[in-house]
């Protein structure tokens, strides 16, 4: 059986962050179903923390209102801080009023409940330009 090729514009390693397990698995198939090789789940912000220091992520998909903390763009801050090639950052929520708009801006907010292939679809779009890269592109073309 041949493998199936993995598409060009899907991320090869995608870090879910999000603490209902059935949801984790679902979002989990899926990814595995498009092509993604590297899918890793972590239930809680330590397990997330822990999984950022020994490996960076293409994506993050960031339930924003885990069980150990109700605050998970916590994490959006800190990955923002590792510069331009950070992680790309999709939050889940079903409460899109919650998250701070000046966090909100950090990543793209998926609404739940969702279709798997909205997903999907959202992962082969380009990634978004912060706008400290986009100042820095434009300063290094002046």
């Amino acid at each position: 059986m041949n493998k199936k090729s993995i598409p060009a514009q899907l991320p090869r390693h995608v870090l879910v962050v999000e603490d209902d397990a059935i949801i984790g698995l679902t979002i989990e198939q899926t990814l595995t179903d498009a092509g993604v090789p590297e899918v890793e789940i972590c239930p809680t912000t330590d397990k997330a923390l822990a999984a950022l220091r020994r490996k960076q992520p293409d994506v993050i998909i960031l339930d924003v209102h885990l069980a150990d903390r109700d605050d998970g763009w916590a994490i959006a801050e800190l990955v923002r801080t590792l510069g331009p090639d950070s992680p790309r950052i999709i939050f889940s929520t079903g409460m899109p009023e919650d998250i701070p708009e000046e966090i909100a801006g950090l990543g793209t907010v998926l609404e739940k409940p969702y279709e798997p292939e909205v997903l999907v679809k959202l992962l082969t779009e380009p990634k978004r330009e912060g706008i400290i890269s986009r100042l820095r592109s434009k300063l290094a073309h002046d």
